[in-house]
């Protein structure tokens, strides 16, 4: 077996840090040689749950990848910070993967880009829905042509609240998330928070994972947020494409967390093409198919999911093992289309009326 890949972690503002590490912690040929933030209470979690050595906690980014040497870093900053932390591991010559969502705009879109390719560098965005069997199931059937051309993609998702859950969907009490809420940056318009920039990426990702690459023409959004909040909590997105249009839905503050119990209405996808539908609900174990030839909805198990297609880190390997080039949800060209529909969604809230979509 060749040398263990070698992980750091770097800047834990986003909690998906210690589920991604777990996933590098569990990797068969992976070891985590440092991790970083500017924090350590904000470490402390993970380095008693993966009994990381005080040795291999860092404080300072450069420090940290200079001493480690990594062959892969993780990154998960706060969505208003992703240009610039990735300019600055870019700068080290080490391939990333970063938690979603792609950037802050456009414009730090494109900045992201420019780095990778100045640094060739691979990177890869995470986006978690992109490992649910659910979601993976629907996407083999897209592609065999079980529903003929998807003309539509209707996505609602999101949970209880960003502050509701930590790591490994620890909860969180609700008087603990109103006491963190006036200081947390998923709540800061500058930090990047609000649910539309932490879930219509998903939706807007996905959706044209489904769509195979293909983008809207216009955007239409409109949001909502509770008294004393300066980001929206709840948001609906028209996008009009020429085969029709499709709605994305984002809500922070759904009845329930949809890995625990399923909220009405339901987290996932309807995806609707010319020869039948599907319906493709996060974490659920079947599909609802419906084709001109089964018209009544069938419920079709969803795949196993097999190595390297069970989490981004081993997704991630596999790639870089076999040269083999990021794709799907995590490859950042898609991201951009994705991202030109989240921009344009953000601007047409503010604007109250349909935009064309952003180039």
């Amino acid at each position: 077996m060749a040398p263990p890949w070698r992980i750091v972690g770097i800047n834990f503002d986003h909690m998906h840090m210690g589920d991604l590490l777990r996933h590098a912690f569990n990797h068969p040929n992976a070891e985590i040689v440092g991790i970083c933030d500017r924090d350590m209470e904000r470490m402390k979690d993970t380095i008693a749950a993966l009994n990381i050595r005080p040795e291999t906690v860092f404080f300072d980014v450069n420090e940290c990848i200079r001493q480690t040497k990594p062959d892969l870093i993780v990154l998960c900053p706060a969505t208003a910070d992703h240009a610039i932390a990735v300019e600055q591991c870019c700068s080290h010559g080490v391939d990333i993967l970063m938690e979603k969502p792609f950037a802050a705009n456009l414009q730090d879109a494109d900045r992201i880009i420019k780095a990778m390719l100045a640094a060739g560098i691979r990177l890869a965005i995470n986006w978690p829905l992109r490992w649910y069997p659910v979601h993976a199931t629907t996407k083999r059937l897209i592609d065999e042509g079980a529903i003929g051309d998807v003309t539509e993609v209707h996505f609602y998702d999101g949970n209880r609240g960003p502050l509701y859950h930590l790591a490994d969907k620890v909860e969180v009490t609700d008087e603990e998330v109103q006491q963190k809420k006036p200081t947390s940056w998923w709540y800061k318009a500058a930090s990047g928070g609000g649910s539309l920039l932490d879930y219509l990426g998903y939706g807007a990702t996905l959706g044209t994972w489904f769509m195979n690459g293909r983008a809207p023409l216009t955007v239409t959004s409109i949001t909502s947020a509770s008294e004393n909040l300066e980001v929206d909590e709840h948001s609906v997105t028209v996008c009009r494409y020429s085969t029709g249009l499709s709605k994305f839905e984002t809500r922070w503050g759904t009845f329930t967390d949809p890995w625990t119990h399923q909220p009405q209405p339901k987290c996932g996808f309807v995806v609707v093409g010319t020869g039948g539908t599907i319906s493709s609900y996060d974490f659920e174990p079947h599909i609802g198919l419906q084709t001109k030839e089964q018209r009544q909805i069938i419920n079709v198990p969803v795949d196993v999911q097999k190595s390297p297609f069970r989490n981004p880190i081993e997704y991630v390997l596999h790639c870089k093992e076999t040269n083999t080039p990021i794709s799907g949800p995590l490859d950042p060209a898609l991201c951009r289309t994705a991202q030109r529909i989240i921009d344009t969604a953000v601007e047409s809230a503010k604007q109250q009326k349909t935009l064309e979509l952003l180039q």
